[in-house]
């Protein structure tokens, strides 16, 4: 199961997101005030950003962040998942498939990406199983906070 994040998730998101950080799942951690910013935005408004609490019987068990755009290419909406992290006492239960089967079934939704590292072949496994496709073109960033830092 899986609900949308409310004002009192701070505490719950934010250590969530920590522990996606600093997992194999990514190259690198993000500024921790960046957390917040990102919980502020999904407060504030769900125009780009909406996150998800996976519970299992109650108990959070993980998060899912969402981004919105609107595609020409696909004819509406496409939506990235950004990060999904289930603790992994509470993998392979179907939280992550239940939720993606809800994303698919939206009916404004003409689109869903995500981005996974090519070592992480459980999750790439789940993907495909659900439908997802290897692009077959590179994507190029400018990334200003990155950018700074170096």
């Amino acid at each position: 199961m899986f609900r949308r994040i409310t004002e009192n998730d701070w505490e719950i998101y934010r250590a969530y997101v920590d522990a996606f950080y600093h997992t194999d799942a990514v190259n690198a951690p993000v500024p921790t005030e960046n957390y917040r910013a990102t919980f502020d935005e999904m407060l504030r408004s769900d125009t780009y950003v909406k996150g998800y609490i996976f519970e299992c019987e109650g108990t959070p068990c993980g998060f899912v962040l969402l981004s919105k755009t609107f595609s020409q290419e696909a004819g509406g909406y496409s939506v990235t998942i950004e990060e999904i992290y289930i603790e992994e006492a509470y993998r392979g239960k179907g939280l992550a498939t239940e939720f993606f089967n809800w994303l698919k079934a939206q009916p404004n939704i003409m689109r869903l990406r995500l981005e996974v590292e090519d070592y992480n072949k459980g999750a790439m496994r789940l993907y495909e199983r659900m439908g997802f496709e290897l692009l077959p073109y590179l994507q190029m960033v400018i990334d200003k906070q990155r950018q700074h830092s170096e």
